[in-house]
C-alpha cells in the first residue's frame, strides 16, 4: 500500500507524473520515493545510513532537504547515491546533495566522464511519438552541473546496501544506463529502460540506441521482483504489482521485438 504524505501531481498526456511540489511515498519501512518538481530518486534507510538513488533535476536539493526532513533524516546520514545513468533529471542535483558529508558517488564507468563533466552526452533519436514529449520536457531544462564520481562500476559489481545490491548493466537508453536489483529484498530499480506509462510497463524512451535498449529490456524484465521502481511512473508493489511484472517478463521472453514500445 502507497502511504502519501502530500498529493500535488498532475498528469501528462502519457501517465507520468510531474509535481509542482515535492511529494514523499513510503513503499516500505526502509524505502521511500521522493519526488522533488521533476523527477523521482528513492530512499533506502538501513540503520543510520542512508542510499540515494538518483538525484532528479538539477535546483532539486531543496527538495530532497524538505523530504529528509519530512522523514526524520539528517543529511549526514546520506552514505552514498547511486547514479543510473547521466542524464539531467537523474544527476542533475548529485553535486549539490554530495557536499552533505562524506557522501560517495557511484555510477556506471561509460556515463561517468558525462557526470563530471568531462564528456558530453550523446543525444537520444527521439521518435515522432516521442518529440512533443521531449521537447516539454527539455524547455527550459538546466545544464548537468558536473559532480565527482568517486566509484565507477560495471554490470556484475555489487555495492554494500540492501543485502547486496547487483548492477545490472542496461545499454540503450544511454551506454551506461544501469539497474540495481536487491535479490534479497526482491526490489528492482529500473533506471529509465523500463518505465511505467498509462497502459503499464513499456520501453523508456528517449533511448540512444532503441534496438540495444529493447534488449536491455527484455533481460531486466526477467528478474524476480516483489516491488518495481521506474525513473518514471508509478512503482508496482503487491500481489497485483507483482503478476503484472511477472507478466511483462512472460512477454519479453519471445525476444526484443516483443518489448512494449508504444512511443517507438
Amino acid at each position: 500500500m502507497f502511504v502519501r504524505f502530500s498529493r500535488t501531481g498532475r498528469w501528462n498526456l502519457f501517465g507520468w507524473p510531474s509535481f509542482s511540489r515535492m511529494e514523499v511515498v513510503r513503499l516500505r519501512p526502509e524505502l521511500h520515493l521522493i519526488r522533488p518538481a521533476f523527477g523521482q530518486a528513492y530512499v533506502w534507510r538501513e540503520g543510520s545510513e542512508i542510499t540515494l538513488i538518483d538525484t532528479a533535476i538539477p535546483g532539486a536539493e531543496a527538495d530532497f532537504a524538505a523530504a529528509f526532513a519530512e522523514l526524520g533524516f539528517r543529511r549526514s546520514n546520506l552514505r552514498r547515491i547511486i547514479i543510473t545513468h547521466g542524464h539531467e533529471d537523474h544527476a542533475g542535483s548529485a553535486a549539490m546533495l554530495r557536499r552533505w558529508g562524506d557522501v560517495e558517488v557511484i555510477m556506471h564507468r561509460d556515463d561517468a566522464d558525462i557526470v563530471r563533466g568531462e564528456q558530453r552526452r550523446k543525444d537520444p533519436v527521439v521518435t515522432d511519438a516521442e518529440r512533443p514529449l521531449f521537447d516539454r520536457i527539455m524547455t527550459g531544462m538546466a545544464a548537468l552541473p558536473p559532480c565527482q564520481v568517486d566509484t565507477e562500476v560495471v554490470g556484475g559489481d555489487i555495492i554494500d546496501f540492501g543485502g547486496g545490491a547487483h548492477v545490472i548493466s542496461t545499454p540503450g537508453h544511454t551506454e551506461g544506463s544501469i539497474a540495481i536489483y536487491l535479490r534479497e529484498a526482491q526490489v528492482l530499480f529500473t533506471g529509465d529502460i523500463v518505465a511505467n506509462g498509462s497502459a503499464g510497463p513499456m520501453l523508456g524512451p528517449f533511448n540512444t540506441d532503441r534496438a540495444q535498449a529493447r534488449k536491455s529490456m527484455v533481460s531486466v524484465a526477467q528478474l524476480p521482483a516483489q516491488l518495481v521502481c521506474f525513473g518514471h511512473g508509478e512503482p508496482l508493489l503487491g500481489h497485483d504489482g507483482s503478476q503484472t511484472w511477472r507478466t511483462l517478463g512472460e512477454r519479453c521472453k519471445a525476444g526484443p521485438a516483443a518489448a512494449p514500445d508504444p512511443l517507438g
